[in-house]
C-alpha cells in the first residue's frame, strides 16, 4: 500500500509539471502574435509613407445671384403742401370802464397750397397764398385786416449745379372791397380798391440761382405786367398807373424784375418766410422802381396754436403814394398743417 501510495503521488507530480509546460507554450504563442501585429502596423506606416502623395482639393467660394422678386413701389416726383390758419381776436369793456376802451372783435384767415415737382433736369412750383381778415369795432362798420390773392408758378430747367433757366407766371389781387376812412368819421368811407382793382398778372423769363434749398434768387431779364384796373367806381378815385383819362383799363409794362425768396427753419419751432421784389420798368425814371417785401415769422406753441407776425412794406409811385406803405399784424390762432 505505501508503495502504491508513493506511485500515484509521483504520477500526480509529472502531471503537475506537464500542465505548467503547456500554459508556458501557450503564453510564448500569444506573445509572437502581438509581435507580428507590431510589425503589421509598422508596414502599414512605411506603406503610408511610400504612397503617392495626393494633393488636397481646395475650398472654392463663389457668388450665386438669387433672384429677388421687386416690390411694386412706383416713384413719386410731386410733393404738396397745405396750410391753413385762423386767427381770433375779442376785446370787451363795460360802459363805465374807467380807463376807457371799445369792444371788438377781429378774425383772420391764411391758407397756402403749393405743389412741387422735380426731376432732373426740369422742376415745376406752384404756390397759392390766400389772406383774409375782418375786424368790428362796437360803434364802427366792419373793416379789412388782412386781404390778399397771390398766386405764383414757376417752371426751370438746370444748367448747371446752383443756375436755372426759368419761366413764371404770377397773379396777384384781393377778394373784396377797400375803403379810406376818414380819421374824424365825418366823411363817408371813400371806395379805393376792389377785385381785379387792382390786379396784376407778370410774366418773366430769365436765371435763377439757388446755392441751397431755402433761398433762390430770379433774375428776370425778361418780364411783362399788366395792371387791371376793372372796376369804375375805383377808377374815377385811383388809377394805378393805368390811362384811366382815355377809358383804358390795362397797362402794360416791360421791366427787369428781380425777386428773392427766403424760407427757413431760423430756430426750433420758429419759421420764417420772406419774399422781396424789385420791379424797374423800362422807359421810366428809376423812382419809379417798385419794391415790396413780405415777410411772415412764425412760431409753434405746440401741433395746432402758433403765434405770427406778418407784415409787408411797399414803395409803389404809381399807386398814387409817394411814401413807403407798410403794415403789420401779430396773431394768435390755430394753424393745421399736413403733409
Amino acid at each position: 500500500m505505501l508503495k502504491t501510495g508513493i506511485r500515484l503521488l509521483f504520477l500526480l507530480m509529472i502531471t503537475i509539471t506537464l500542465s505548467a509546460n503547456a500554459q508556458t507554450a501557450d503564453t510564448v504563442k500569444k506573445d509572437t502574435v502581438k509581435i507580428d501585429s507590431n510589425l503589421l502596423n509598422k508596414y502599414r506606416i512605411q506603406s503610408k509613407r511610400n504612397a503617392i502623395p495626393v494633393p488636397p482639393t481646395p475650398i472654392q467660394i463663389q457668388q450665386e445671384l438669387i433672384p429677388v422678386t421687386m416690390l411694386d413701389y412706383k416713384i413719386s416726383y410731386w410733393r404738396k403742401f397745405v396750410a391753413f390758419g385762423l386767427n381770433f381776436n375779442q376785446a370787451a369793456f363795460s360802459n363805465n370802464y374807467s380807463s376807457g376802451g371799445v369792444s371788438s372783435i377781429a378774425i383772420g384767415s391764411t391758407f397756402v397750397y403749393r405743389v412741387e415737382y422735380n426731376k432732373a433736369p426740369f422742376s415745376y412750383v406752384s404756390e397759392l397764398n390766400l389772406q383774409y381778415g375782418k375786424s368790428k369795432n362796437k360803434g364802427q362798420s366792419s373793416r379789412k385786416t388782412n386781404d390778399r390773392i397771390f398766386w405764383d408758378n414757376k417752371i426751370a430747367t438746370q444748367m448747371s449745379k446752383h443756375w436755372f433757366f426759368f419761366g413764371s407766371l404770377t397773379f396777384e389781387s384781393q377778394f373784396d372791397k377797400g375803403y379810406q376812412y376818414d380819421a374824424n368819421n365825418q366823411a363817408p368811407p371813400l371806395l379805393i380798391s376792389n377785385f381785379m382793382a387792382p390786379g396784376y398778372i407778370t410774366e418773366s423769363i430769365g436765371f435763377e440761382f439757388k446755392p441751397t434749398t431755402y433761398f433762390d434768387l430770379r433774375l428776370g431779364t425778361g418780364t411783362a405786367r399788366q395792371t387791371f384796373v376793372l372796376d369804375d367806381s375805383v377808377r374815377r378815385v385811383q388809377s394805378y398807373g393805368v390811362d384811366t383819362a382815355n377809358n383804358k383799363t390795362v397797362r402794360n409794362d416791360i421791366a427787369f424784375q428781380v425777386v428773392g425768396i427766403f424760407d427757413k427753419d431760423i430756430a426750433k419751432n420758429m419759421h420764417l418766410n420772406a419774399r422781396y421784389e424789385m420791379f424797374i420798368p423800362y422807359g421810366q425814371p428809376i423812382s419809379y422802381t417798385r419794391h415790396r417785401l413780405d415777410a411772415i415769422l412764425s412760431a409753434k406753441v405746440n401741433r395746432l396754436i402758433n403765434v405770427s407776425i406778418n407784415g409787408t412794406l411797399l414803395f409803389d409811385k404809381n399807386t398814387g403814394i409817394k411814401d413807403v406803405q407798410g403794415t403789420e399784424g401779430l396773431s394768435l390762432g390755430v394753424l393745421y398743417k399736413f403733409p
